[in-house]
C-alpha cells in the first residue's frame, strides 16, 4: 500500500509534466513539436507509472485480505483503499480503452493523496471483525458501496474539470494544459453518465444497508450518523439526476451540485468515523 502510494504520486508527477509540456493546439512556435514529443513520452511514463501503481495497490488489497482471513472491509482503513482501488480499474480502463488519458493527472492526484492518508492516518492493524459485521451482507453492502463511492469520484472530478474548462473556453483562452481536456459539453455529459451509473447503485448500498441492520441490531433504520449522511448523500445525488433529467438543468449549477455529493460522500466514510460515535464507528483510530 505505501509502495502503490508513492508510485501513484510519481505517475501524478509525469502527468503534470505531460500537461506542462503540452502547447496550444495549431500552435507551430519554434519548439512546438518537441513540446508535443516531451508531452507525449510524460504521459506513456505516466501511465506506465499508474499501472504499476495499480497492480500494488490491489496486491495490498488482496493480501490485507489474506492476512485477515477475510474480505478486507472491516474498518475506513481498508473501505478507503478499496474504494479507491475501484477508482483506480475504473479510470485506467478508461484511459487505456478510450484514449481518455486527461483522467491521468486528477485521478492519479487523488490516488496519491488517499492512499497518502490511508497508510499515514487511517490505517489499524488487522484485526477480526466486530459482531455486527458477521453476515453475508458485509460483503455485498460494502462492495456496492465501495463501487458507487468510486463512480461518485470519477463523476466530481469531471465536474471540477468541467467548470475550469467553461470558464477558460467562455474566456477564448483554452491553450497549454487546458488542452489536455475535452470540451466542457463533453465532461459534463461524462460526468452525467457516470452518476446516473452510481446512483441506483448507491440507492441498492441504502437499501442492502437496512435489511444488514435488522438482521444486525433488529431495526431496519435508526438515524445513526452514517445512516443519516448516506441519506443526505442519496438526498444529494436525487436533486442532481432530478434536475438534470426533468428540468433539463445543466452547466454549473449541476456540476456544483456533483462536487457537493462527493464533498459529503467522503465526509460521511471519513468525517463521520472521525468525528462521530455511533453503531458504525468502525474506523479503530
Amino acid at each position: 500500500m505505501v509502495s502503490s502510494a508513492v508510485i501513484y504520486l510519481l505517475a501524478m508527477c509525469a502527468y503534470a509534466l505531460e500537461w506542462a509540456a503540452t502547447r496550444r493546439p495549431g500552435d507551430e512556435t519554434p519548439g512546438a513539436t518537441t513540446g508535443a514529443v516531451r508531452a507525449s513520452r510524460f504521459g506513456r511514463i505516466g501511465l506506465g507509472l499508474m499501472l504499476v501503481a495499480v497492480l500494488s495497490h490491489i496486491a495490498g488489497i488482496v493480501l490485507r485480505g489474506v492476512a485477515a482471513q477475510r474480505a478486507p472491509w472491516g474498518n475506513m482503513y481498508e473501505f478507503v483503499t478499496s474504494s479507491l482501488g475501484f477508482a483506480a480499474l475504473f479510470a485506467l480502463y478508461l484511459i487505456w480503452r478510450r484514449g481518455w488519458a486527461w483522467l491521468g493527472l486528477p485521478l492519479t492526484l487523488l490516488l496519491a493523496v488517499g492512499q497518502g492518508l490511508a497508510v499515514t492516518v487511517f490505517y489499524v492493524a488487522v484485526a477480526p471483525l466486530v459482531p455486527a459485521l458477521h453476515s453475508v451482507w458485509f460483503i455485498i453492502h460494502i462492495v456496492a458501496a465501495a463501487i458507487a463511492g468510486a463512480t461518485f469520484n470519477l463523476g466530481g472530478i469531471a465536474a471540477i474539470l468541467y467548470l475550469v474548462r467553461l470558464r477558460a473556453e467562455r474566456k477564448g483562452e483554452v491553450r497549454g494544459w487546458l488542452a489536455q481536456l475535452p470540451s466542457a459539453a463533453t465532461l459534463d455529459d461524462f460526468s452525467f453518465r457516470v452518476l446516473r451509473f452510481a446512483f441506483p447503485l448507491w440507492t441498492f448500498t441504502i437499501l442492502a444497508g437496512a435489511v444488514w441492520a435488522d438482521y444486525a441490531w433488529g431495526r431496519f433504520w435508526g438515524w445513526d450518523p452514517k445512516e443519516t449522511w448516506s441519506l443526505v448523500t442519496w438526498v444529494v445525488y436525487a436533486a442532481y439526476l432530478h434536475a438534470r433529467v426533468t428540468a433539463g438543468w445543466r452547466g454549473v449549477g449541476a456540476a456544483w451540485l456533483a462536487i457537493i455529493g462527493v464533498i459529503v460522500f467522503w465526509f460521511n466514510f471519513v468525517g463521520i468515523n472521525l468525528l462521530v460515535s455511533g453503531l458504525h464507528s468502525y474506523a479503530g483510530i
